[in-house]
């Protein structure tokens, strides 16, 4: 005789991924409510310079510890409205399904290594000592590569406006990973930021993402089990 035995699920609440959300916003507006000139400052004071200043040695700036504290604070840093919700909606589309299963601890390490990782191989990439990098979208793409590879057959649901209504669809991640490759595309050629995209942090973030995934495989499994009961 088999007996079913209820498991103890319990619900895991997930607050990392809205409240990146909303330090994104809360900088941006932040930003927004000053003069241009103080602006400009703020994203010198506190974003990834590549290559430091001009007169600094390729390896000397990397003796201020502001310079390695600046591949994070870049990250809360956007040139205008597309390039910020270009990468809140996928923060969101990846986040939250990826917080359920990761837990709001291992997401908030995955956002906050793999955005300052990639922004540092952008600086190095790049180089060039009057480059500014900024934005989120190295530690989103992180997001997106670690979803992608706990998560590589799933299926999205969105929500798309057809006409004068909102349809909700249920999309394979692939298509939406391609979406989003695409609008990096457009919005680096709309706006202030024109021409001016890191592709090697979308690039380093998309594989740390993967290789996070895989690395904490494990851990999530254990997570799972006890969240279930077993």
């Amino acid at each position: 005789m088999f007996v079913s035995v209820p498991t103890r699920t319990r619900a895991s609440l997930r607050w990392a991924t809205p409240l990146l959300a909303a330090l994104l916003w809360a900088a941006f507006l932040f930003a927004l409510s000053r003069s241009d000139a103080s602006q400009r400052a703020l994203m010198l004071d506190w974003g990834a310079l590549a290559g430091g200043s001009a007169s600094a040695g390729p390896w000397q700036v990397w003796a201020e510890p502001q310079q390695w504290l600046r591949l994070s604070t870049a990250l809360f840093l956007h040139a205008d409205w597309a390039h910020l919700l270009g990468n809140l909606v996928f923060l969101l589309i990846f986040g939250l399904p990826a917080e359920r299963v990761m837990g709001p601890w291992r997401l908030l390490a995955l956002f906050f290594l793999g955005g300052a990782l990639a922004n540092l191989f952008a600086v190095l990439v790049i180089g060039a000592p009057d480059r500014l990098i900024i934005g989120a979208s190295g530690a989103v793409s992180a997001v997106i590569g670690a979803y992608l590879a706990l998560f590589p057959q799933a299926r999205l649901g969105v929500v798309v406006p057809l006409g004068l209504f909102l349809e909700f669809v249920r999309a394979p991640a692939s298509l939406l990973i391609g979406v989003w490759a695409v609008l990096q595309i457009v919005f680096a050629y709309i706006g202030p930021a024109f021409g001016a995209v890191a592709w090697a942090a979308h690039a380093a973030g998309f594989l740390f993402g993967i290789l996070f995934a895989i690395a904490s495989r494990g851990a999530i499994a254990r997570r799972l089990r006890r969240l279930k009961g077993y």
